[in-house]
């Protein structure tokens, strides 16, 4: 008996390793479907039974397949009309890059650092190119971004939208959707780590508000302050003044109020 249930024990696992690699190969031959076809976002896929028979699978492993397709932004199912090639978005890069940096704030915070650096680093180093390509009404654009966060500043309000519309707005220029899905992701990403530390970002829904929320940090309350406004201002100065290297020194110490933050949060 003893023996008999070691060896079942010892057989678990491989047997959880196994099917683990047979829903990866489900996924990639689905994924494989959808460009043989030449699919493109919002078009539909087979139904569920289709799908079924032509992968040869039963429709409770299909179905598991196709959630861990939709977690990754592959697909879309809407219920009640079927599955759909998703369009490009950064919902699952923002999940799992806002989970890695605020479980590092829980140890000392290298994760945290690097995505700050990370967004530091393409913002900064893509601004030159894109000043290089702005229009009048790309500066425009960007002065009325500036405008609404001191407007909502001055009225001690939030601007979390005016924010993101502003660094958005900063690379729009360059035309690289994927680029501005990256920005907006980093964006996203950036907010939540604020969050955990208690900035005063307000959370959207579903996210709690941290108690005790500090602006004294003009570098991490950046979204509701006139000092944060302040800060985009003098980026806006810049890149209207057609000085790259300004307009880049300034969007990195736009950075360093949050880097001293994680840094005391961990200790260092």
């Amino acid at each position: 008996m003893c023996a008999a249930n070691s060896d079942a024990g010892d057989a678990g696992p491989p047997r959880r390793l196994g099917a683990q690699a047979r829903l990866r190969a489900l996924q990639a031959d689905i994924i494989e479907l959808i460009l043989e076809r030449e699919l493109e976002p919002g078009d539909p896929l087979p139904t569920e039974n289709e799908l079924a028979a032509l992968l040869g699978i039963g429709r409770n492993t299909l179905r598991e397949t196709l959630k861990v397709l939709q977690a990754l932004g592959v697909i879309e199912i809407r219920h009640g009309f079927g599955m759909f090639v998703a369009a490009s978005n950064f919902e699952a890069l923002v999940g799992g890059l806002s989970f890695r940096g605020r479980m590092s704030l829980r140890h000392r915070g290298r994760e945290a650092l690097e995505l700050i650096e990370a967004r530091r680093l393409l913002e900064s180093g893509l601004i030159g190119v894109s000043m290089a390509r702005m229009t009048a009404d790309h500066l425009a654009g960007l002065e009325a971004a500036v405008l609404r966060m001191e407007e909502l500043a001055g009225s001690g309000e939030h601007f979390v939208e005016a924010d993101a519309d502003f660094h958005r707005k900063l690379f729009e220029p360059l035309g690289n959707e994927l680029l501005l899905g990256l920005v907006d992701a980093f964006q996203a990403v950036y907010r939540r780590i604020q969050l955990e530390l208690g900035g005063d970002a307000r959370p959207a829904a579903g996210e709690v508000e941290p108690a005790g929320a500090d602006t004294a940090d003009v570098g991490t309350a950046d979204v509701g302050t006139a000092a944060g406004a302040a800060l985009h201002r003098v980026i806006y100065e810049a890149v209207a003044a057609g000085d790259a290297v300004l307009a880049a020194e300034r969007l990195g110490s736009h950075f360093d109020g949050i880097r001293r933050r994680i840094a005391a949060a961990v200790g260092e």
